[in-house]
């Protein structure tokens, strides 16, 4: 708690709590980042799934869609590093910011060691010309359905946190 106190006392916490357009500015940033990250995420699992570009193989869909992402991330952890500031101590024991940065840390883990790996799963066989599956389809579409749950939750407790607060 000390480090919250502390972090709450900053300057740039300060500023941020004591500027109404400069928390609005944040918040809106924060909202484009994340809305790259929910775009990366929903085209890298609907193709997965096989709902979106279902003719393409899922790894040349899911790299530049965990570019966004990982864009998005980028701009969602600086704003809300600084949005979380003014309220370190209150936010850090509340358990909807609590659950929302457990499943924000969970969905990147999925996506990096089991989306990431199961999407790459595919190989282009350039002798015969075909795909040849390591994967098997049920397995591509349960990893979609887990990867979805998680960013849903992740969208779903950051709302909560927003209006719940």
């Amino acid at each position: 708690m000390a480090f919250f106190a502390w972090l709450e006392a900053t300057g740039v916490a300060t500023t941020v709590r004591d500027s109404l357009r400069l928390t609005g500015a944040l918040s809106s940033v924060h909202v484009i980042g994340f809305t790259l990250v929910t775009g990366g995420a929903l085209v890298a699992n609907l193709n997965l799934l096989g709902v979106l570009f279902p003719g393409r193989p899922p790894i040349e869909v899911t790299r530049p869609a965990s570019r966004g992402i990982a864009v998005g991330l980028a701009i969602s952890a600086l704003t809300g590093l600084l949005l979380f500031a003014p309220r370190a101590t209150v936010a850090s024991v509340n358990w909807i910011f609590q659950l929302k940065m457990a499943l924000l840390v969970t969905a990147i883990l999925f996506h990096i060691f089991v989306h990431r790996r199961v999407a790459r799963s595919p190989r282009h066989n350039h002798i015969s010309g075909e795909f040849a599956r390591s994967w098997s389809t049920s397995m591509q579409r349960a990893t979609a359905v887990v990867g979805l749950l998680l960013w849903t939750g992740l969208a779903l407790s950051g709302c909560a946190f927003i209006l719940l607060e």
